[in-house]
């Protein structure tokens, strides 16, 4: 189950990353994260722009709703999800 926390702007949705996968996709939740591979390195930051670029996609969702807010050198990361109820996100993932 994807542990979802309410904050005032939204919801944090944590996030188990695989970077420099052989291609980009949500594979399912991790200790209560959602993980998710991207086959960008690494390296600065270009693995969590596309983290960020997936959850956009996935969540049908701007640029601007989804802001990394911790974790940025790790593998756990935690992202702001602006704009959806925790039951409109879960739904919307699908993966439990």
């Amino acid at each position: 189950m994807i542990e979802l926390t309410e904050h005032r702007e939204g919801i944090i949705l944590r996030v188990r990353a695989q970077p420099g996968a052989s291609r980009n996709a949500v594979l399912g939740s991790h200790g209560g994260a959602l993980k998710i591979s991207v086959t960008s390195p690494p390296e600065k930051g270009k693995a969590n722009a596309a983290i960020s670029e997936v959850l956009c996609e996935v969540l049908g969702l701007r640029h601007d709703q989804v802001v990394l807010l911790g974790g940025a050198g790790s593998r756990n990361k935690r992202f702001l999800i602006r704009g959806l109820t925790p039951a409109q996100l879960h739904a919307q993932l699908a993966v439990d």
